[in-house]
């Protein structure tokens, strides 16, 4: 079985702004840059037949490239945060993009998940009991207007992922091309 998702990747240089932003909490750890990414689907664990045909299914998709923002601090958990993520600006085409990306995996036959598009980086995710809610509270009004640089998505990508005692590793399974804007 292949745990695997579909994302857009980050740029060095915004992942490199992004992990910037990230030290700057008061968490235990932090998501290296490497492995910064937009989850638009997670798929979940999948056989070698399954991620042909979501391959396939992801191949056949056509949709115009756009410009991407990352803007402002928000947290996953509600009173007991578990993480802490940038906000991506609104934007039609992502979100055009992500409905996509749902529709052709279901054609492929897997059953998206039921919690709603929320698109977001993930910076850090701990447990709630391993952070000082308080201080991470103050960090997150310091830096609630954290703004990274918007840049182009031209592609999206089938990933798998590999968790280990360390966290987790990605390995690019396959690349799609949007195309080019008008």
């Amino acid at each position: 079985m292949t745990r695997a998702f579909v994302a857009i990747t980050l740029p060095t240089d915004v992942a490199d702004a992004a992990e910037d932003v990230a030290v700057l909490l008061p968490v235990p750890r932090t998501v290296p840059a490497e492995n910064m990414h937009l989850t638009l689907q997670f798929l979940g664990d999948l056989t070698t037949p399954q991620i042909d045909d979501i391959h396939t299914a992801l191949s056949a998709i056509r949709a115009p490239a756009f410009t991407l923002q990352l803007a402002g601090l928000d947290t996953f958990g509600g009173a007991r945060p578990r993480s802490v993520h940038l906000r991506c600006q609104p934007d039609p085409a992502l979100d055009h993009l992500q409905r996509k990306i749902v529709t052709a995996t279901r054609q492929a036959g897997l059953e998206p998940e039921r919690r709603r598009f929320t698109p977001h980086v993930t910076l850090a995710r701990f447990s709630p009991s391993s952070v000082d809610r308080a201080r991470l509270g103050a960090a997150l009004l310091d830096e609630a207007g954290a703004r990274i640089d918007p840049f182009p998505v031209t592609d999206f990508r089938l990933i798998e992922s590999q968790i280990g005692r360390s966290g987790s590793t990605y390995h690019m399974l396959a690349r799609y091309p949007l195309e080019p804007a008008p």
